[in-house]
């Protein structure tokens, strides 16, 4: 074998071993990317049943039902309406009619079953993502801020 052949037999086999690392992280990660959704794009999307998700939405006025640590309340994009169920305490800031974000997955009954919620962090913060969707649908309303 030649130097040159060396050479490149080296850098092939490098090239090999790179591909296969990154292949077995993309695989290992597969299962630990959960995707946003509006309500409407779940509807839309047909998520599947049991599927890890990010739901993100404003929480529908009048909604919000408090059973001790059961709670319960609808999440809506302004076109399609999302019930949602979580077990457990919501965070301080949580409340109707404020942008929202809630992670678990969409149960048989047609119910988002989460395991985790949260609310924004300000008067002004709201999810880049339901930031996105509200303007997609033409129901962005943001005081002071040009339209």
């Amino acid at each position: 074998m030649t130097r040159k052949q060396k050479r490149a037999a080296i850098i092939a086999g490098l090239g090999l071993v790179l591909v296969a690392a990154t292949s077995l992280v993309l695989i290992a990660l597969r299962d630990q990317i959960v995707f946003f959704y509006s309500p409407s794009e779940m509807h839309e999307k047909a998520v599947a049943v049991g599927t890890p998700i990010r739901l993100g939405g404003l929480v529908k006025e009048g909604t919000l039902v408090k059973t001790g640590e059961t709670n319960s309340f609808v999440v809506t994009d302004g076109q399609t309406d999302m019930p949602v169920q979580y077990v457990g305490i919501l965070p301080d800031l949580f409340k109707e009619q404020q942008g929202v974000v809630a992670e678990g997955s969409l149960g048989a009954n047609g119910t988002f079953a989460a395991t985790n919620v949260l609310a924004k962090h300000d008067e002004n913060y709201m999810p880049k993502e339901v930031v996105e969707s509200l303007k997609d649908r033409g129901e962005w309303q943001r005081e002071g801020a040009p339209q």
